[in-house]
């Protein structure tokens, strides 16, 4: 059998994950995260950064356990049962199918902020147009030029940063050091909470890594290390951009919301700069939707290809591409929800997902190691029982901060797939497919 040459070091690892994550998109939904939190943008990434490094910690045991792709689901069906593995599952989907949606919402919403004459349903048309048209034919050229679009996004950002500072330094009446942005007397823990499930959004994909499990030398202790730095310096990140951010515009009203950076931009570094900034945040979007895209379609047609899904809908491949062209038209279809949707609503349902799956992973820590692993001494309490428990009420304390819409829709999606499992397994009498996500990575 063929197997895949083991050539990746940590750093190569750790440099793959911090830019799945898409960094600039702190600066995608700063608008929002400063309206949700009265303008404690950093304070709210600090507290998703305590939670999600929890969660990476989880996520680290399991890779160390089980090495093989497929991340939560793996994991869920491996240490509790097959049935709950399947949830898991059907709630990473949910993020796969509709995180495009919420991409290509963010990068529409700055188009028109740049260009108001121009509706906003005709950038978010041509975002899945392009973007699916380039999937069906193929990603050989998308992949090649997918390094340099990340080192522009990763120049835009330093720019803003450096921008920000000068911004702060030019002004007598501010100060570039404020405890403010983290603490002050107006300061409510339900707010920087809220806040804080809609800023896990820029940390989706810290796991992603482990879908690298068979070209990575070491891999039981390469991929852990790998996710928790990637989860550290990617928060870290967060805190750092979205400080300097807030100190320079303190005020949390824009005459968008969703697009607040754009404003921003136009303050630190005139009309040349938010010309720059556009273009940086635009092909970061661009990029990480068509990655998005091709993500989720693979998953589906995996999904089909192993029974999960109806095979002959998500399992027929182009014969002139190769691709999972009904699969990719899918994901085109579902992200006109963002035509009825905005930037918060789009992210905190994604983000539904995202803890629902989070919160399993830590449990599986729990069942794997404590419970069935009957590891009983003071650093396994630690280890195996702690902390995965802190990650757990962490998660499921920024699940039930989400925005109510989004709560409603995250639950229904769950339902659904309750319902879809009890139809695929004959009432529980059966376990579901297996899927196999080697083959499908």
């Amino acid at each position: 059998m063929a197997r895949l040459q083991r050539t990746l070091s940590l750093g190569s690892v750790v440099l793959f994950g911090i830019a799945y994550m898409t960094p600039i998109i702190v600066l995608g939904t700063f608008g929002i995260l400063a309206q949700s939190t009265a303008g404690m943008v950093p304070a709210a990434y600090l507290a998703a950064l305590v939670a999600m490094f929890f969660t990476a910690m989880s996520y680290g045991r399991m890779a160390a356990a089980f090495p093989v792709a497929g991340s939560a689901y793996s994991y869920v069906r491996k240490a509790i049962s097959p049935k709950l593995g399947f949830l898991a599952g059907w709630a990473v989907l949910l993020d796969y199918l509709f995180l495009p949606m919420a991409i290509w919402l963010i990068g529409a919403a700055y188009l028109g902020s740049a260009f108001p004459a121009v509706p906003q349903w005709v950038w978010v048309l041509l975002f899945i147009g392009i973007t699916s048209l380039i999937n069906c034919v193929g990603l050989k050229l998308a992949n090649t030029v997918n390094s340099l679009l990340m080192l522009v996004q990763g120049l835009v950002l330093v720019a803003f940063v450096v921008l920000a500072i000068h911004y702060i330094g030019g002004d007598a009446s501010q100060s570039m050091w404020s405890i403010a942005p983290f603490f002050n007397a107006d300061m409510h823990v339900p707010m920087i909470m809220s806040g804080a499930a809609i800023a896990c959004y820029s940390f989706l994909g810290f796991d992603a890594v482990s879908t690298l499990t068979e070209e990575t030398r070491d891999p039981r202790r390469t991929i852990p290390r790998a996710i928790m730095l990637i989860t550290l310096i990617g928060g870290l990140v967060f805190v750092a951009v979205s400080y300097f951010v807030q100190v320079a515009h303190p005020a949390f009203v824009f005459d968008n919301v969703d697009s607040a950076a754009y404003e921003i931009a136009r303050n630190i570094g005139g009309d040349l700069f938010v010309s720059i900034f556009l273009i940086g945040l635009i092909v970061g979007q661009f990029a990480s939707g068509l990655s998005a895209q091709a993500s989720g379609s693979r998953l589906l047609f995996a999904m089909g290809r192993d029974g999960v899904l109806p095979k002959s809908f998500f399992a027929a491949l182009n014969q002139r591409f190769g691709t999972p062209i009904n699969s990719i038209l899918l994901c085109g279809v579902v992200a006109l929800l963002a035509l009825k949707m905005d930037v918060t609503t789009s992210t905190s349902f994604i983000n539904f997902g995202a803890f629902l799956a989070f919160s399993l992973v830590n449990l599986s820590v729990i069942f794997h190691y404590w419970i069935n692993g009957e590891k009983r001494g003071p650093q396994e309490f630690l280890l195996f029982l702690l902390c995965p428990l802190i990650g757990l009420l962490a998660d499921l304390w920024l699940m039930v901060s989400l925005d109510h819409l989004a709560i409603v829709l995250g639950v229904s999606w769950l339902a659904v797939g309750c319902v879809y499992l009890l139809v695929l397994t004959g009432g529980l009498r059966r376990q579901p497919p297996e899927m196999d996500f080697q083959e499908a990575a």
